[in-house]
């Protein structure tokens, strides 16, 4: 069965390094919980890394795969990620969102 990636790149109204870390610490404290996920990782972008084909775009990114779709459709109306969503969304300027369908070999 096909395991769904969700990828999630942030780009904040104010980047500074506590509007960022704050942002990083709120996934971990409400998303990294719910259940079906068997992969979880939140991250910042390296501007070290930035040769023609990089994506400097984003401030925060959001890897989190599920055991299923289905898990990733309970995840979309789990009141903790409701709660994310409606503390955080203020700060954010742009979301973009990459869903896939992955095979764990």
């Amino acid at each position: 069965m096909a395991q769904l990636a969700h990828l999630v790149y942030f780009t904040l109204h104010d980047p500074s390094p506590k509007k960022v870390a704050d942002l990083v610490a709120a996934c971990h404290r409400y998303l990294a919980p719910i259940e079906g996920i068997v992969y979880f990782s939140v991250g910042t972008l390296n501007r070290e890394l930035n040769r023609p084909v990089n994506d400097l775009g984003y401030d925060v990114s959001l890897h989190v795969v599920f055991e299923s779709r289905q898990a990733h459709d309970k995840y979309q109306v789990d009141p903790s990620h409701l709660k994310f969503i409606g503390e955080q969304k203020q700060g954010w300027k742009l979301v973009r969102i990459f869903d896939s369908d992955v095979v764990n070999a």
